[in-house]
């Protein structure tokens, strides 16, 4: 494969991503930040590296007015390593981010969940407990989707197995969010 190729590949990749989809993870948000309620994001590998970015967009990147606007509260599950290796060392990696969780999930609280896969198994008790606690929850999967496709009330699907590329696509949907959501809580704040 040349790079012209990936290019081709990527852009018709982007051309399925389903609109309807991304704007129902806009509206999650845009619920979490009306509602003061806590958005927390988990993913493993270049997913979880996507949540701690997608974190910290949200947290900074959606306000117009750093000193007097109303901030969306926003937590990356994948960014307190202490916490998450304590977690895998004494019971099992599954664990990591459902005992997280335990600490400060409420009702109506936003999981948004990240794998390419659909299948990682810390990622599926996460959003099992969420489910099972009142949170909202939203996956976003590549490959078939996986189970978080099936167990998330709301999900994203990038329709392909090549990882690096789902992460892409990911990527760039989650610039297109922040844009949507800065000049939507501009507009909130007006």
């Amino acid at each position: 494969m040349n790079l012209e190729q990936y290019i081709n590949d990527f852009n018709d990749l982007m051309q399925k991503v389903d609109p309807l989809e991304v704007d129902a993870l806009i509206d999650e948000i845009t619920e979490a930040y009306k509602n003061g309620k806590i958005v927390f994001l988990i993913g493993n590998g270049g997913s979880g590296a996507n949540a701690s970015h997608l974190c910290e967009d949200l947290g900074k990147g959606t306000l117009s007015d750093f000193e007097n606007q109303k901030r969306l509260k926003v937590m990356s599950l994948t960014d307190n390593t202490p916490y998450i290796l304590a977690w895998a060392n004494d019971t099992s990696y599954d664990r990591v981010f459902v005992e997280q969780l335990k600490n400060f999930a409420e009702p109506d609280a936003l999981l948004i969940a990240i794998s390419g896969s659909g299948n990682s198994p810390n990622v599926i008790k996460a959003v099992e407990y969420a489910n099972d606690h009142g949170m909202r929850t939203f996956g976003m999967t590549g490959y078939d989707g996986g189970r978080l496709r099936q167990i998330a009330h709301h999900s994203m699907h990038v329709p392909s197995f090549n990882m690096g590329v789902v992460e892409a696509v990911h990527g760039v949907v989650m610039h297109y969010i922040l844009d949507a959501l800065l000049e939507r809580f501009k507009s909130m704040a007006s």
